[in-house]
């Protein structure tokens, strides 16, 4: 049975999960600003109700972004912490495709365009379809640009998730045709969420030592280059 502690703390939602086989359990709390501080209780306690300890873990998991800059240091910080001290993997996973992941656990859908607010008049954004095994895998690379220089991939029914559609409506609908009542910008990214993409990340490669852990920030590659975003 695979034993793995999840954390997400990419945008103002702060989730830890513990997966155990085939059942999550979740804590989860809109604290803008509190991630630091509920972290660590927060996995704490779940290790508590569950009665196991942190070296019984087979792997720590992380949403590894793109996010808010502080968020992600905090995630990947406590995991590669954790993950030292225990000696164990760490296994880092695309917020914006945990993101995807709970729209499609949430509403059936079978495609999204899970996008996040970068600020800065900006969007974080990845295409996702739901796999014959129930979770998503990544339709092209994770993007950063302009709202209305975001673009769907061709083929079929199409969903919208995420902060960015709260902050950006009118042009993101603009540019890809999705209608109001297939758009969820209250969807958050969940702990639950990285958990079950990182339990199949680590049966299929192990995850990666601590010290190799990074968060994904996507502005540091166009930052000096602005005419060459997207």
């Amino acid at each position: 049975m695979l034993r793995l502690l999840a954390m997400e703390t990419a945008t103002e939602a702060c989730s830890v999960a513990l997966l155990l086989g085939h059942e999550v359990q979740e804590r989860f709390e809109i604290a803008p600003r509190r991630h630091a501080a509920l972290l660590l209780p927060f996995a704490d306690a779940l290790l508590a109700d569950a009665g196991v300890t942190l070296q019984q873990l087979d792997a720590i998991a992380f949403g590894r972004g793109p996010g808010s800059f502080t968020g992600l240091r905090i995630a990947a910080g406590m995991a590669q912490g954790m993950a030292f001290g225990a000696g164990l993997p760490v296994v880092p996973v695309s917020t914006l495709a945990a993101l995807a992941q709970g729209a499609v656990q949430a509403y059936g859908v079978q495609q999204v365009l899970a996008v996040l607010d970068a600020r800065m008049q900006e969007v974080y954004w990845g295409a996702y379809r739901c796999s014959p095994g129930g979770l998503v895998e990544a339709v092209g690379e994770e993007r950063l640009s302009a709202p209305a220089r975001v673009a769907l991939p061709r083929g079929g029914h199409w969903n919208g998730a995420g902060s960015g559609w709260a902050s950006y409506a009118q042009p993101l609908s603009s540019a890809c045709g999705i209608s109001a009542e297939h758009i969820h910008p209250g969807q958050q990214p969940h702990a639950g969420d990285v958990a079950r993409l990182a339990a199949a990340a680590f049966e299929h490669s192990g995850g990666v030592p601590a010290a190799e852990a990074r968060p994904v920030y996507l502005r540091d590659k166009v930052a000096a280059k602005p005419g060459a975003r997207e």
